[in-house]
């Protein structure tokens, strides 16, 4: 089996003006340079997530779904929670997200995005993904950033980034390995 992790990035904002890309472009960046790990970036600002289209209502967003071994979201907080688009995509889903682990980078206000990722971790544990503790979040990101998308002083976000990687694909080895061993079921 390819020991290489397909790591599905999902872009969790479609707002226009939105800073959640140049958090993904950092973030890919991150994911990159971790050894055996494969970004697959999906951007829900390009995706049918309507909550009645179904999980057929974007073939391609699906397809990279199934073949993730584990998922990154990367959210906005809004309102103390995460997206309506966001949810819509993730209810539109159920097998793709079963017995995978996911990881969160957030950005907010103050807080960081953090309520958003309290918000998103028991709907994943409702669909029986796995969520791994550490997170990367960004407090007030706005002026962290140049006019080019590189963040000014890395260090630290770095270091949570590529300790939140390790995390997952300890997990998502881990639940590759016993999905093949044993199917999984809900």
């Amino acid at each position: 089996m390819n020991d290489r992790l397909h790591v599905a990035i999902i872009i969790g904002s479609n707002r226009n003006g939105r800073f959640g890309l140049t958090v993904a472009d950092w973030f890919v960046e991150q994911v990159e340079r971790h050894e055996g790990v494969r970004p697959d970036v999906i951007d829900l600002g390009g995706v049918a997530v309507a909550a009645d289209l179904g999980p057929d209502g974007d073939a391609e967003a699906t397809a990279k779904l199934e073949r993730a071994d584990a998922f990154v979201i990367i959210t906005p907080e809004y309102n103390h929670s995460f997206p309506g688009t966001l949810k819509n995509f993730i209810d539109a889903h159920f097998t793709q997200w079963q017995a995978k682990p996911v990881a969160f980078v957030s950005y907010g206000g103050m807080a960081g995005g953090q309520r958003a990722v309290e918000h998103l971790r028991p709907v994943f544990a409702e669909l029986h993904a796995v969520t791994v503790r550490d997170t990367v979040s960004f407090h007030n990101p706005w002026g962290q950033f140049d006019a080019d998308g590189r963040h000014q002083a890395p260090d630290a976000a770095n270091t949570a980034a590529k300790t939140m990687l390790d995390q997952l694909a300890w997990w998502a080895h881990a639940l590759r390995d016993a999905r093949a061993a044993r199917p999984y079921s809900a």
